[in-house]
């Protein structure tokens, strides 16, 4: 089997800690190009590596990610001809790589870190977090969720995965309303274990993660892992299925391109008034 060439991400192993990094901070780290497929391989790969304890999943630049890459390929693109049935069938297809990247993060063996090193949003703000052992954040990190607003709903799980985390009542406020958190308030409400300067960042995350394994047993820790998402497994991928097809079943409807054509008109009479 030919080896894998990573195109938009970076992957590096220190000691104990294997590193992804989203690599394509001039689109913000949206989930274009090859990011996803590449972060499945090496999410993949790192579960295998027989020497690392932690799995830090981080991104470079300014943005941890700003989710999809509507820029890419328009979400009805292709798809007009189609009965509603066949295009949930197709945004189901399309959304194939998501799951799997999602499930392989559900039953990743290793303690699963995820260092946000900025901002997020859409989908960069709810995949990873609802699932991660570990959050650690930047300063000036903050996250943020337009489904409501585009008429989607909450992709990979993170309707319930983040219930599990802030309560049902926060999670509301943040997936229904849109409501922008701020690090201070993601620390309050438990999503964050520990907030480091931005400058120097992830130095700041591999010395604390290296702390930890020097006074701490790597597989003591890896089993604490396993034993608390033992009976979390079924709930994450249930979730992980529903909101799949529920948002297949939105895009379907076409209420989400009509939101989206309502949103570029918008921004494009804001633009021209400025002229």
């Amino acid at each position: 089997m030919a080896p894998y060439t990573y195109t938009d991400i970076k992957v590096e192993v220190k000691g104990q800690i294997g590193i992804v990094k989203f690599n394509r901070p001039k689109a913000l780290n949206s989930f274009g190009g090859n990011l996803l497929i590449d972060t499945l391989h090496a999410i993949r790969d790192l579960d295998e590596n027989p020497f690392t304890i932690f799995t830090v999943l981080t991104g470079e630049g300014r943005f941890f990610s700003a989710g999809a890459d509507v820029r890419a390929r328009p979400l009805a693109d292709g798809l007009d001809s189609l009965t509603k049935v066949e295009q949930k069938v197709a945004h189901l297809a399309r959304f194939s790589l998501m799951a799997e990247l999602v499930k392989a993060l559900i039953d990743h063996k290793k303690v699963f870190v995820l260092a946000l090193n900025g901002p997020a949003v859409g989908g960069g703000a709810a995949w990873f977090q609802g699932i991660a052992d570990i959050i650690l954040a930047a300063e000036n990190t903050y996250l943020q969720v337009p489904f409501s607003s585009l008429a989607l709903v909450p992709e990979a799980g993170s309707a319930t995965n983040l219930s599990r985390h802030m309560g049902v009542l926060r999670a509301n406020d943040f997936l229904m309303f849109g409501r922008k958190l701020t690090v201070q308030e993601l620390e309050q409400w438990g999503l964050v274990n520990r907030v480091f300067p931005v400058e120097g960042f992830l130095d700041s995350v591999i010395k604390f993660l290296e702390t930890q394994l020097d006074v701490n047993d790597g597989a003591s820790m890896m089993e604490m892992k396993r034993l608390q998402n033992v009976p979390l497994r079924g709930e994450r991928v249930l979730a992980l299925h529903n909101a799949t097809d529920a948002l297949s079943e939105r895009l379907a409807s076409g209420a989400p391109a009509a939101r989206f054509q309502m949103k570029k008109a918008e921004l494009e009479a804001k633009s021209k008034s400025r002229l």
